[in-house]
């Protein structure tokens, strides 16, 4: 936040995208005020992301850009109107002030047309069961706020609706088996989520992998993240990361399609999805 401004990720995406432009046209933030007849100030927020981009803006500044190509200009248009629809939405997301920096993904999750994800100590957000999110909450130090966990919990309903509600959200999940081992809030909550992700595993639109031991190394072994996708795939693709004390946003399209392609390596190394079923509900019956 800056006064009434807020940098967003789609805003500072498509900032840096025309960035790029310019540097590559060899003008400056002075030639782009001159054709837009603004500041100087509004052209550096304009490309920070801390406002909103009008279409008449971006043609003229890929004009003066000399960038013609339609796929190019549409793509940024087409970024610079989702994001102007992220900003002035108002969702569940508001009511959760405790979400914390969440707001932010959660928010765009809102709007996202598809998510794969890659995880390797928990079952991903959307496929948590209540209890299962409760023990994640007792163990992340919330243990004398029992009201806050819960609030999370509701939060955490709010989102998965996506996965039922029109428009239905995507999801592709890789889990590594570690994840579905840990005992996170003991045996029998264990066996409620695992139970429950046979069951979502059912709907034509969730894809849920099982990364096993037996795998052996494998490129995922750097970390976990989420690909977030909201028009054709790669489109707009955005890495989100979370870190001990922290997230992370991959924004650049070349990164973003570095890790497309890490994602396919780790779901070509994991277990087919009947065989992944198969796994989980063996797994359901040891536990």
């Amino acid at each position: 936040m800056q006064g009434n401004s807020t940098s967003t990720v789609l805003g500072r995406r498509l900032g840096g995208e025309l960035i790029k432009l310019r540097t590559g046209a060899g003008l400056t933030q002075l030639d782009a005020a001159t054709a837009l007849t603004a500041s100087t100030t509004k052209v550096a927020k304009m490309e920070r992301g801390w406002v909103p981009m009008r279409d008449p803006d971006i043609r003229a500044l890929c004009e003066l850009y000399g960038v013609s190509d339609p796929a190019v200009v549409g793509g940024l248009l087409e970024l610079a109107r989702v994001d102007r629809g992220r900003r002035k939405a108002k969702g569940w997301w508001n009511d959760f002030p405790d979400l914390g920096e969440m707001q932010e993904y959660v928010a765009l999750e809102s709007v996202a047309t598809s998510i794969r994800t890659w995880q390797l100590s928990y079952v991903p957000g959307l496929l948590q069961t209540p209890d299962y999110l409760r023990a994640l909450a007792q163990g992340a130090s919330m243990r004398d706020h029992p009201d806050k966990g819960e609030k999370l919990v509701a939060a955490r309903v709010a989102r998965q609706r996506r996965l039922s509600e029109e428009p239905v959200l995507a999801l592709w999940a890789v889990i590594h088996e570690s994840v579905l081992r840990q005992q996170v809030g003991g045996r029998e909550v264990m066996r409620s989520q695992l139970a429950h992700l046979c069951h979502v595993a059912e709907e034509p639109h969730v894809t849920i992998q099982v990364l096993p031991f037996t795998a052996g190394a494998h490129v995922g072994m750097g970390g976990a993240f989420n690909i977030i996708s909201f028009a054709e795939p790669g489109a707009m693709d955005l890495v989100y990361t979370e870190i001990a004390l922290g997230q992370l946003w991959v924004e650049g399209g070349d990164e973003a399609a570095q890790h497309q392609k890490l994602f396919e390596c780790i779901s070509r190394s994991a277990l087919t999805e009947p065989e992944s079923r198969s796994f989980i509900n063996v797994l359901r019956e040891e536990v």
